[in-house]
C-alpha cells in the first residue's frame, strides 16, 4: 500500500555521484570486505553483521544498481521520497528499513510499508505504529534510537528513560521489539568512537538482563564500520560508502 506524504519538502534526488573508482557491485564486496575484516578483528562471525544500504537521496535507479549486485536491504529517511522508491521498485524483492525521525502523521504510511522501523524514540510514535499496522503483514521490527552523545539536535531517548519505554513498547501488539538504534557524535579516533558505541552495548545488554529478548545493535555508518562491530554492532547502516557523497542541493 502507497500512501502520500504531506509532510515537508525532501531533497530532490539525483544520480549517484561517483567520486571514487568501483562499480556499484566493487563498491559493495569493498564495504563487506571491510565487515568481514572488522568482524575476524572482533572475534565474531561476519554473518553476524548484517549491511543495510542507506540509500536517501540516491534515485530508484541506484537502488535497482546496488540490488543487481546482491543487495536486500536499504534504508531511508525521508518517506514520500523512499514510497517513490519502492512503487518504482516493486518488481525486485527488497526490504526496507525506515530510519530517520519520525513526525506523527508519517506513522500510518511508515507502518503500511516498511519492515523495519530504527527510530522509536517516543511511546506516542511506537504506539501509533502499533495501532496502525495491518493485521495481514508480520509484526513491525522495531528498535529504540538511544541519544547516546545527549545531542539536542538529534532524536533518540536518553539512557535513563531507555527503561521505560522498551518495558511499553514491548507489550505493544504488532510490534516486535528488536532491539537499539543510535549515531552517536562523529568522532575521528577509534578509542573515542569505540567509547560511544560501548554505551549503546552497555545499555543493550541492560536491557536483556531486564528480561528483554533483543537481538540487533543498529550502529556504525561509513566512517565507523569498524569501532561499531568491534562494540557489537549487528547491523551498520552504510551509505557513502557505497553510493559516495550526497548531493546538496542549494
Amino acid at each position: 500500500m502507497i500512501a502520500m506524504d504531506n509532510g515537508p519538502d525532501f531533497p530532490k534526488l539525483e544520480p549517484a555521484p561517483h567520486p571514487f573508482a568501483g562499480t556499484p557491485c566493487e563498491r559493495l564486496r569493498a564495504v563487506q570486505a571491510r565487515i568481514a575484516h572488522a568482524a575476524t578483528d572482533a572475534g565474531r562471525d561476519a554473518a553476524t553483521v548484517r549491511l543495510l544500504a542507506a540509500s536517501k537521496t540516491f534515485d530508484a535507479a541506484t537502488v535497482r544498481a546496488m540490488a543487481a549486485c546482491g543487495q536486500q536491504a536499504f534504508g531511508e529517511n525521508y518517506l514520500q521520497e523512499a514510497l517513490d522508491k519502492q512503487a518504482a521498485l516493486r518488481d525486485l524483492r527488497l526490504v526496507w528499513h525506515f530510519i530517520g525521525p519520525i513526525q506523527s502523521n508519517k506513522t500510518r504510511a511508515i507502518a503500511e510499508n516498511f519492515s523495519w522501523v530504527h527510530s522509536v524514540d517516543r511511546l506516542k510514535i511506537a504506539e501509533r505504529l502499533s495501532a496502525q499496522r495491518p493485521s495481514g503483514l508480520p509484526p513491525l521490527q522495531v528498535c529504540i534510537e538511544l541519544n547516546v552523545s545527549g545531542e539536542a539536535s538529534k532524536g533518540g531517548v536518553a539512557v535513563a528513560e531507555l527503561p521505560a519505554l522498551a518495558k511499553a513498547v514491548s507489550k505493544l501488539p504488532g510490534l516486535q521489539l528488536r532491539g537499539l538504534m543510535a549515531i552517536p557524535a562523529p568522532a575521528t579516533e577509534l578509542a573515542a568512537q569505540r567509547a560511544a558505541f560501548r554505551q549503546v552495548r552497555e545499555a543493550y545488554e541492560a536491557l536483556i538482563a531486564r528480561g528483554h529478548v533483543l537481538d540487533t545493535l543498529s550502529m556504525g555508518m561509513s566512517a565507523d564500520i569498524e569501532a561499531a562491530i568491534l562494540e557489537g554492532a549487528t547491523i551498520v547502516r552504510i551509505g557513502t560508502a557505497l553510493f559516495g557523497e550526497r548531493i546538496k542541493n542549494a
